[in-house]
């Protein structure tokens, strides 16, 4: 072999070494910045299909791609998930609306977003505005034609989701009524509001409540909008469209994945997640508390447009710590509690409580603070004193 030769094989080896050391490297590298998959068992995840759209889907993509956890969605109903999480068949559950009070008193419902209800009725309809009065009258059935709302001469088709426990139903009743559980003249009816979407886009006469993060980018079914304010990221961000609510992951105090719910609930505070929820038209609670702070003044002035004589009761705003800190270990919670019924504790109430974070700090059910002050609402001032334990 001439020399000449011998040099180049010797080149092209040195060379191909020094690829394969490359690649080698490179592939090591893009090894090192991928995250971990985490050996931890799903997380399961049930509750109405506002809040799995709106939030659940995207976010546990991302979760999992974090490396920190899975997410089994199973999204049917607000009731639904909130059973399963009760008797330990789910360890999240979503929900459109606020504890309801009984069985529900004992979970922890931590707000995450502020989303939207929003009318919805066919594109063919060219209604363009309701009031929270005419809203009112055509749950209770006093209007029934859309001629007396300014529409065409036509019968209003009002669809609802069947019960009446579900988020969203129960979150608008609330606002237009006071209560949520309010019955109204609604002969169509639907397991969830996916359902009820889809029967919209096949009815010219429809009308149906959903939320805007559902159907934002829905062209088959139009919304309406609601004394004079069209429903958007920005009219909820400035408290202008008064029909907002916010959405809640709900969770049970005692479950055995505590650990992996609050790393997921941390999660949720990432700004990653933040920007998830603006693509789809939701506020990120923490970062709206003007719209908390501002639920009780909202609620009664809806309830005096619809002249509807009761007072409003505002959603509890939990405290920056009990929104960060959702789920708390039953065996940590456990000095305090003994402690409390030991001494006959009382607690005065400060600036951000609420009954349930209060129930929470030591171990207690909410019921159990009602029964023990004679409370005959959730609702505590500043400076007010408790009784924290039964004794």
């Amino acid at each position: 072999m001439s020399l000449r030769l011998s040099r180049v094989l010797i080149v092209a080896l040195l060379t191909a070494c020094a690829a394969t050391g490359a690649m080698a490297a490179t592939k090591t590298s893009k090894s090192a910045k991928k995250p971990a998959a985490s050996t931890a068992p799903a997380l399961v995840w049930r509750g109405d299909y506002a809040t799995a759209r709106a939030v659940v889907e995207d976010v546990s993509k991302a979760f999992e791609k974090s490396g920190k956890g899975r997410i089994e969605i199973q999204p049917f109903n607000t009731a639904s998930g909130l059973d399963a999480v009760q008797h330990g068949l789910a360890d999240i559950a979503g929900s459109a609306r606020a504890s309801a009070g009984g069985p529900e008193s004992d979970l922890v419902f931590t707000p995450v977003a502020f989303d939207a209800l929003v009318m919805i009725t066919h594109p063919s309809n060219s209604i363009p505005n309701l009031t929270p009065k005419q809203l009112h009258d055509i749950y209770v059935g006093k209007i029934t034609n859309w001629r007396d709302v300014g529409g065409k001469d036509a019968p209003i088709d009002l669809y609802a989701v069947a019960s009446p426990g579900d988020g969203v139903e129960y979150s608008l009743r609330r606002l237009l009524f006071g209560r949520g559980n309010q019955p109204v003249a609604a002969p169509r009816l639907y397991v969830n509001t996916a359902k009820l979407e889809e029967a919209v886009t096949l009815d010219p006469n429809a009308l149906g409540v959903t939320t805007l993060s559902a159907v934002a980018s829905n062209s088959k079914v139009r919304m309406i909008s609601v004394d004079g304010v069209r429903p958007s990221l920005s009219t909820i961000s400035n408290g202008e469209y008064a029909l907002y609510i916010p959405l809640f992951l709900v969770t049970n105090k005692t479950s055995p994945k505590a650990a992996q719910i609050q790393t997921f609930m941390q999660f949720l505070r990432t700004d990653e997640v933040k920007s998830l929820a603006r693509a789809h038209q939701l506020v990120p609670y923490i970062d709206a508390p003007q719209l908390a702070q501002n639920d009780k003044a909202r609620r009664q002035k809806l309830l005096a447009e619809t002249g509807t004589k009761m007072d409003a009761e505002a959603d509890p705003i939990p405290t920056d710590a009990a929104v960060s800190a959702p789920v708390a270990s039953a065996a940590a919670a456990a000095p305090a509690a003994e402690k409390a019924a030991a001494a006959g504790e009382t607690y005065t109430v400060a600036k951000g409580d609420v009954l349930s974070s209060i129930a929470k700090k030591f171990s207690v059910s909410v019921s159990q603070l009602r029964n023990w002050n004679h409370l005959s609402s959730d609702n505590v001032k500043v400076g007010q004193v408790l009784q924290v334990s039964g004794n």
